[in-house]
């Protein structure tokens, strides 16, 4: 088995383990990011308030939402990354004892070539992946969407709990939610936010380097 697949499977393994912890406050974080109060009407629930929230109104099972997709974009991104992290690794190092025989350097891998790898690695990552997590927010927010939508339409919040507790055992799957971003902006709309992902990067290449 090849370095790059052990650092690809060990990568995936991780990410699952890290993302079945972490994954209810993602959700909470990820409402908080999409929330829009334009009146500012209501009080910023903090972190923990939210999440009590949700599992009063909704369920516990909310907070895990979109779940299922996001193992698999997790697995996905992390086995992508430090897969083809190790590639060109290998081939930085390469090239590296290489400029060394010619009297260029001393064998060793500089900063400027870690940066190079990593980002390479998070740009193919992004565009592999990006159509897993535009899934997965969409999940994420799903309930959220509903209630402003509706809360804009009713006059009481009498009415508005009747009408959400009749939507709210609608079961809102992984298809449902390709099915829901494929309607509204086609084959293209699963690349949504692909620019400043791709921007993003530059985070964990840095990081890598350093």
């Amino acid at each position: 088995m090849s370095d790059a697949l052990i650092n690809g499977l060990a990568g995936a393994g991780g990410g699952i383990i890290a993302q079945l912890i972490t994954y209810p406050l993602q959700t909470v974080n990820t409402r908080q990011q999409t929330e829009r109060d334009l009146k500012k009407e209501k009080r910023k629930l903090g972190t923990i308030e939210q999440m009590c929230q949700v599992v009063k109104q909704e369920g516990w099972e909310r907070l895990y939402g979109g779940l299922t997709p996001s193992l698999v974009g997790t697995t996905a991104s992390q086995g992508v990354y430090y897969y083809f992290y190790q590639i060109f690794r290998n081939k930085a190092e390469s090239e590296a004892l290489e400029r060394q025989k010619k009297g260029i350097g001393d064998g060793s891998v500089g900063m400027l070539s870690s940066l190079i790898v990593a980002a390479l690695s998070g740009c193919v990552n992004v565009l592999l992946t990006n159509p897993i997590w535009v899934v997965v927010t969409r999940m994420q927010t799903h309930t959220n969407i509903l209630k402003k939508d509706h809360s804009n339409r009713l006059a009481t919040p009498a009415l508005e709990e009747t009408v959400l507790s009749a939507i709210e055992p609608f079961s809102y799957s992984t298809g449902h939610a390709i099915q829901e971003v494929y309607d509204e902006a086609g084959f293209w709309g699963f690349w949504k936010g692909v620019f400043p992902t791709l921007i993003m990067v530059s985070n964990p290449a840095m990081q890598f380097m350093l």
